[in-house]
């Protein structure tokens, strides 16, 4: 499908004196009136909730309370993916009869009994026994640390193994509440071997099968008893220091621009790639405000090629920026910009925290290589052209306070609410000179729109059709002309929505 938004890329100067012009007032009253008009469409419960939080104003937007976590951990092949699939209701995670075939920590939301919460599946443990002790640690730790009650999987046909005792060891020390499974007990006949599992200490296992749904929901009950309504591990922190990620690829300089921040020798700096593993923070000041820097490890290559150290290096730079809420991504203007470099800034967009590019080795630069650069980042990092840009060199500090005022310009953005009168607005002097295009013989209209949320701001459209992604790419570039986010995502999401029978 082409790309409908290039017929309006030229930036429009009228329609921002409109807008400045509109009385706030008579916007509140036009929204309310396509706010009423919506009762002729077919609504859903989640519907209605995000359309409260444009009557109840500005104030209705907060961070959503963070879903409580339950990880489920075990060794291959114990039935961890198949007992995710059973309890989310729906098939999500690949189950296949080969050990480790999940490699990545992958979370899933899920709904049982009104209840929500997020549900963590792991794998990638090494299978071979020189190294298994240390990434049985790794793999646990990370999916154990980002919980708040953990499933430890085991499988009843085979008993306990040494593995599993090691991550006996691994839970005792965690501190967090433990439930034990013992996973393929089929019928009543297997429930001895279930009660076997005693020995390992951790109280009663309760016998399920992840393939027939056996046990599942008494087991639930219980879990859903000591789960908080509110994550205690991933929940948002407020009045502290704002947290920044500092990601990159290996040996881009992360480790020498915390140690220039900090000033002193924080982290261990090699030219040898990949020295950090583990995620280090560290609260430092820097242009006369407290910030919380957290140094990860240089992502290398796709996480379901690596290996080892590598692979769990790459779990806990994911963790830690999911604990962030701005990231600054240093790239070494020496190279040439590569794959990885993109694919780091997607996960920024992806994880929806704020963006600020950091061109590290800028000292280094000559002109030939300044032209060769300029042309890579028009070519690859076009789509955040958004994303303030400073240039610095972590080892010698040049330049370092301008990330500051970079970090407050798209922290700001990121925090950023458009009042759902001037929001409606926009929409309607858009759409007016730049109607959606006609597809099959219909043309999707806009009927009301609302920011449901900040952090990243989030847009929800209610409209009688689909949108065009290009359409929907038009839309986001006219509120950055207008409105800035400079250096914060926008995310849009559509709501297509029919008339009501009315004859029903």
């Amino acid at each position: 499908m082409t790309d409908q938004s290039e017929d309006f890329d030229a930036p429009d100067d009228d329609l921002a004196q409109r807008l400045a012009g509109v009385d706030d007032e008579l916007a509140e009253q036009r929204a309310t009136a396509l706010r009423s008009g919506l009762s002729d469409y077919a609504l859903d419960d989640d519907d209605l909730e995000v359309l409260e939080i444009s009557e109840e104003g500005e104030e209705a937007i907060r961070y959503l309370p963070a879903l409580p976590v339950i990880a489920i951990v075990g060794r291959p092949n114990v039935g961890k993916s198949a007992l995710v699939n059973r309890i989310l209701g729906r098939r999500e995670a690949v189950v296949e009869d080969t050990p480790g075939v999940t490699r990545d920590r992958v979370s899933y939301k899920g709904e049982y009994l009104d209840r929500r919460f997020t549900l963590v599946d792991t794998g990638g443990w090494e299978p071979d026994a020189k190294g298994i002790d240390a990434s049985v640690a790794a793999q646990a730790e990370v999916a154990i640390d980002l919980s708040d009650v953990v499933l430890f999987v085991v499988d009843a046909t085979v008993g306990a193994t040494s593995t599993d005792e090691h991550v006996v060891r691994l839970l005792r020390k965690a501190n967090k509440p433990v439930f034990l499974l013992a996973n393929k007990v089929d019928d009543a006949r297997q429930e001895p071997e279930a009660a076997a599992l005693w020995n390992l200490g951790l109280g009663e296992p309760y016998p399920v099968s992840a393939l027939h749904g056996r046990g599942v929901a008494d087991m639930l009950e219980s879990v859903f008893k000591v789960l908080p309504q509110v994550s205690a591990v991933a929940k948002d922190e407020f009045g502290g220091p704002r947290r920044v990620a500092i990601l990159g690829r290996p040996n881009v300089g992360k480790s020498s621009l915390l140690n220039k921040t900090a000033g002193e020798e924080r982290v261990v700096v090699n030219e040898l790639a990949g020295t950090t593993r583990d995620p280090v923070d560290e609260q430092i000041e820097l242009g006369g405000k407290i910030w919380r820097f957290v140094d990860t490890a240089g992502i290398r290559r796709r996480v379901h090629l690596q290996q080892g150290a590598d692979f769990y290096a790459s779990l806990r730079t994911q963790a830690a920026l999911e604990k962030a809420e701005v990231a600054v991504v240093l790239l070494d203007v020496s190279q040439a910009l590569s794959e990885q470099d993109v694919r780091i800034i997607d996960l920024v967009l992806e994880s929806g925290r704020a963006l600020v590019l950091a061109f590290n080795k800028w000292d280094l630069l000559d002109d030939e290589r300044r032209r060769y650069l300029e042309r890579e980042i028009e070519q690859d990092l076009h789509h955040v052209s958004w994303a303030p840009r400073v240039n610095i060199s972590a080892k010698t500090g040049r330049h370092l306070e301008k990330l500051v005022p970079a970090l407050e310009t798209a922290l700001e953005s990121w925090d950023t609410r458009i009042a759902t009168g001037k929001f409606n607005a926009f929409l309607t002097e858009l759409t007016q000179e730049h109607p959606h295009p006609v597809r099959g013989g219909k043309q999707p209209r806009i009927l009301f729109g609302t920011q449901a949320a900040t952090r990243p701001p989030t847009f929800v459209l209610f409209t009688t059709g689909f949108l065009d992604p290009g359409y929907r790419r038009f839309i986001q570039r006219r509120l950055r002309e207008i409105y800035g986010f400079e250096g914060s995502p926008i995310v849009i999401n559509m709501r297509v929505r029919e008339k009501r029978d009315r004859s029903k």
